[in-house]
């Protein structure tokens, strides 16, 4: 009789802290967060920050829903399968109501296609291939920042002002790589059917061979170079291009180049005179990003990044979604996704109903170097929405749903 009782004890004692525990996950609306944290900090560091100081001001808000908002974050190693079998493990054991976040295209697609198969949610706050939202689009995805078509747009439009004809491309031999060098080809052909390209350079994802890539280039003879290397490989194109003359006197366009992230680490070696995409926060007035960057410097003692103000947006943006659907019920929450307009430090977006891509925009400008270090100047904001391919296009490219 003893162990009877004392079996029963023991049951009746996991009863109550399973309803404790149950009580406890009602009153939180948990979000699953995957990144490649160890594989590229010096990105996904920033945007983990601007994610929490998100949370931390809208639950101090009250939340949403009358509940706190609650982040489960996970590490993908930058391998999609561990991505999408972190997905699986935060719906069905952590119960979340959806994913955000990835930083590499790769993993992005492979989360998509998670996403579509098994009808669960995904926010893709930073991968940039083109195929996320188009050819490989579906009901359950969505991306917050600018495709790499649109950013690649934006340079294309302002390399077919200057009167180089002659270009050559270097990008990472990936889904990213090959989609940015594709959109500008595109984009630059039909505002200048002059031009010609006559090189191209493909080195692996952090295996640049900098010095063989650079004399590839100069072999070539271009007039302009339009990179999309980044991260260690473009600190190692940089140095090498200096050291080898592949920047003198040549226009050179890069994509992602002007974000702290990977322009900071070059400090005093910053490519001056580049064209680039990136943030210059240090310079924007508008109050909405001054309210940002003070209350990130508060909360981290540290200046923003690209990161900083995705990771930021992609919360801002969960938050009047679930807002807006009254519910976090999945199809009642994509359904309240498809037009969602919002207010950002980076100005009002909105995720179009056509292809699920938000029109945030990005900052374009010239690389300075002032007291050491890298800045953009003569920048402006680009908006999203002015570079987006018709609905024409986009409906040719993305699958029926």
């Amino acid at each position: 009789m003893r162990g009877i009782g004392n079996i029963g004890v023991f049951a009746a004692s996991a009863l109550i802290a399973s309803a404790i525990a149950t009580t406890a996950t009602a009153q939180t609306i948990k979000i699953g967060d995957i990144n490649s944290y160890k594989r590229l900090p010096a990105f996904t560091i920033p945007y983990k920050q601007g994610v929490d100081l998100a949370v931390a001001q809208i639950n101090a808000a009250g939340g949403v829903l009358g509940k706190q908002i609650e982040v489960v974050s996970r590490d993908d190693q930058g391998k999609p399968g561990e991505a999408v079998k972190i997905a699986e493990e935060l719906f069905t054991r952590d119960g979340v109501v959806m994913v955000s976040g990835s930083l590499f295209s790769h993993i992005g697609l492979a989360l998509a296609s998670y996403a579509g198969q098994k009808k669960r949610l995904y926010l893709a706050a930073e991968p940039l291939a083109d195929a996320l939202v188009w050819a490989k689009g579906n009901r359950y995805t969505f991306r917050l920042r600018p495709s790499t078509y649109m950013q690649a747009a934006m340079l294309a439009e302002a390399a077919a002002k200057n009167p180089a004809k002659r270009w050559a491309t270097i990008a990472p031999n990936y889904a990213y790589g090959k989609d940015a060098v594709a959109a500008f080809k595109k984009v630059l052909t039909a505002l200048r059917p002059d031009v010609e390209f006559v090189g191209a350079q493909w080195p692996g994802l952090f295996k640049i061979d900098a010095g063989a890539e650079v004399q590839a280039l100069l072999a070539a003879k271009p007039e302009a170079i339009y990179n999309v290397t980044f991260g260690g490989d473009l600190a190692k194109f940089v140095r090498e291009g200096d050291l080898r003359g592949l920047f003198t006197d040549r226009l050179t366009l890069g994509l992602l180049t002007g974000e702290p992230e990977y322009l900071d680490p070059l400090k005093g070696e910053a490519p001056a005179g580049w064209i680039v995409t990136g943030y210059p926060w240090y310079a924007i007035e508008d109050q909405a990003h001054k309210d940002f960057v003070a209350a990130y410097q508060a909360k981290w003692n540290d200046y923003p990044r690209v990161g900083s103000v995705v990771g930021y947006n992609t919360m801002l943006s969960i938050a009047a979604a679930i807002a807006k659907a009254g519910s976090t019920d999945t199809e009642k929450l994509v359904d309240a996704f498809e037009g969602l307009t919002l207010d950002t430090p980076t100005g009002k977006i909105e995720y179009r109903k056509i292809d699920h891509q938000s029109t945030m925009g990005a900052y374009m400008g010239t690389i300075a170097v002032k007291d050491g270090k890298g800045m953009m100047v003569d920048w402006a904001y680009k908006n999203g929405a002015d570079y987006l391919p018709s609905d024409e296009e986009v409906m040719k490219m993305r699958p029926a749903n």
